[in-house]
């Protein structure tokens, strides 16, 4: 009884949450959480953390390529 309860309350709260950028969460949380299962069980937690790491990583490579865009527009304008 219990597991029909949490799963049909995931269910609407999956289902009512708008959609979310996730660019690097997928993939980190996914390794994140095998490592952190053969690291002692810690899946769950391997996965919160793989998930920041990798949000952090696709943002980080976001505002790379933001500033690659901008300085070769510069270096265009001023020829």
């Amino acid at each position: 009884m219990k597991t029909m309860l949490a799963l049909s309350v995931a269910a609407v709260a999956l289902l009512s949450a708008p959609a979310a950028d996730a660019k690097g969460c997928i993939k980190g949380a996914i390794v994140g959480g095998v490592a952190g299962h053969y690291a002692g069980h810690h899946g769950v937690l391997g996965a919160a953390a793989g998930c920041l790491y990798g949000r952090h990583r696709a943002k980080e490579q976001d505002r790379q390529q933001q500033q690659q865009q901008q300085s070769q527009v510069n270096g265009q304008s001023r020829m």
